[in-house]
């Protein structure tokens, strides 16, 4: 997944509208960008949605925002959106894997009610919203075997730590907040998933968003979270690999394959060991 716009839930425009956006995955949200007396009418939008759209061939894979666990809502929004099949739930303010394998025993038992083969929804995590998450990180090991991806939220763990702003006078984060943004591209690797980058919010900055979307695929992150359909072509041209670093990749894995024992190759005045390997796999796992 390059890019993963958010939509509310409530709206039919915004739902049309994201699905023509061209974004890799919708994430049809319940929680924040809804308001409490809106989220009986947004899980019935969602659901109809889902009902309309899961079935159509070349669709971006649709997911679901729920409200948070300890919110008293996340069981409505499950029996209501479940048995339409979402590809994914995403989980808010998780604290912990714990969090997770709560979450996938919910979902295992609806998906059984609904003839749903067990497993088939996925679950992506926002792990850092809290600052009590963010030394939960490494619980995500084996939590769910639903688990496919983590991301990280700076906006709500602001709030939870009491901080002015989470971004300084050039629009960069400050250092509390790229460690977690550090520590969650390392929890999502340590699980085997995909590291997601979080939201860029101001929407009409391309330049700043182009900026953010090249360094997290410079440090690892496969693809990045939108606001706005109008953030969604740079960031999936950004995490798009080109051309050049393409060849690049095929290089490195052909010189391996052609020498399978060795430890160590010589590729084109360079020497290249094993780590150069799995880097330029990745490379080529990210074509579409």
């Amino acid at each position: 997944m390059r890019s993963l716009l958010f939509v509310p839930a409530d709206s039919e425009k915004k739902l049309s509208k994201g699905l023509a956006a061209g974004a890799d995955a919708l994430i049809l949200d319940l929680e924040d960008s809804v308001v409490p007396g809106n989220k009986p009418l947004a899980r019935d939008l969602a659901r109809a949605f889902l009902q309309g759209h899961t079935s159509t061939a070349d669709r971006p894979l649709l997911m679901v925002r729920v409200n948070a666990l300890d919110s008293q809502m996340v069981d409505a929004d499950l029996d209501a959106v479940v048995a339409a099949r979402p590809d994914a739930i995403m989980l808010p303010k998780s604290q912990s894997g714990a969090d997770v394998a709560s979450l996938d025993e919910k979902l295992r038992s609806r998906q059984a009610t609904h003839g749903i083969a067990d497993g088939h929804i996925k679950i992506m995590v926002v792990a850092t919203e809290t600052a009590k998450s963010v030394f939960n990180l490494g619980s995500y090991q084996n939590a769910s075997p639903r688990l496919n991806a983590l991301t990280w939220g700076a906006e709500d763990l602001s709030a939870d730590v009491g901080s002015e702003t989470n971004r300084n006078d050039k629009g960069l984060y400050t250092e509390p907040f790229r460690l977690v943004r550090s520590l969650c591209l390392f929890a999502a690797v340590a699980a085997g998933v995909e590291p997601i980058d979080s939201v860029f919010p101001p929407f009409r900055d391309l330049e700043g968003l182009r900026r953010e979307c090249e360094e997290a695929r410079r440090d690892g992150f496969t693809g990045k979270m939108a606001i706005h359909p109008a953030q969604v072509p740079i960031i999936n041209e950004v995490f798009s690999p080109i051309e050049a670093a393409i060849a690049a990749a095929r290089a490195v894995v052909d010189a391996f394959a052609a020498a399978p024992s060795a430890g160590v190759i010589n590729l084109n005045g360079e020497m290249l060991d094993r780590p150069h390997l799995t880097r330029a796999q990745r490379v080529l796992k990210r074509i579409r």
